[in-house]
């Protein structure tokens, strides 16, 4: 198919133009804002015509959505797959808490501070909260006391806030660290070596 054409004069096929798109949408509503952010300003960071973006999106409710639903969906896919496992349950939780983290650490942007928005409670973004609704439930599925699991779950999304205020260098070691502690929230007895281990072997690391 022949791209359509950029704002640049680069043709669209020799980049993903839809990724472009989110990558720019991204930038722009975490640094200037849901709501001071207009489609023809995410289009031209995209280095694309605003026309073009209603190729790939119907506005920017559309783009917000996709965007929410990253930060949710690998994660929960993962917690899917952990429910099925024969492996203890704190193992389990760790290798959740791990990947979650990751998740919502990694990447350029703070794209958790979207949760925040108003504009996030409309019905639109029903998926997602169903999303993130399943995910939560995982979690409480690995842990035994429904306070602990509310607990860990917040202290997993806590690094939401943590990124709004500074940066967060080793990601790796920062959600290590936030797995040890939700798996020492949820209680039990537990050699963490042995945890660790198991939910690295879990994750296929």
């Amino acid at each position: 198919m022949v791209g359509r054409p950029r704002a640049t004069g680069e043709s669209a096929g020799a980049r993903d133009s839809r990724r472009d798109l989110l990558d720019a949408a991204a930038e722009l509503f975490t640094e200037r804002g849901y709501t001071a952010t207009s489609t023809r300003a995410v289009a031209e960071r995209a280095g694309l015509r605003q026309a073009s973006l209603y190729h790939y999106f119907g506005g920017k409710e559309d783009i917000l959505a996709v965007l929410l639903e990253g930060t949710v969906l690998p994660s929960l896919h993962t917690a899917r797959a952990l429910l099925k496992e024969d492996a203890p349950k704190p193992a389990k939780l760790w290798a959740l808490c791990r990947f979650d983290l990751e998740l919502l650490c990694g990447g350029t942007h703070n794209l958790g501070a979207l949760y925040l928005l108003p504009e996030v409670r409309a019905e639109r973004f029903a998926q997602f909260h169903a999303e993130r609704a399943e995910l939560k439930a995982a979690y409480g599925a690995l842990v035994d006391d429904d306070l602990a699991a509310d607990l860990v779950f917040g202290l997993v999304e806590g690094v939401i806030l943590t990124r709004r205020s500074k940066s967060i260098p080793d990601v790796e070691a920062y959600a290590c660290a936030g797995a040890d502690a939700g798996v020492r929230i949820a209680g039990g007895a537990f050699d963490l070596a042995a945890v660790r281990a198991e939910g690295l072997r879990l994750l296929g690391r």
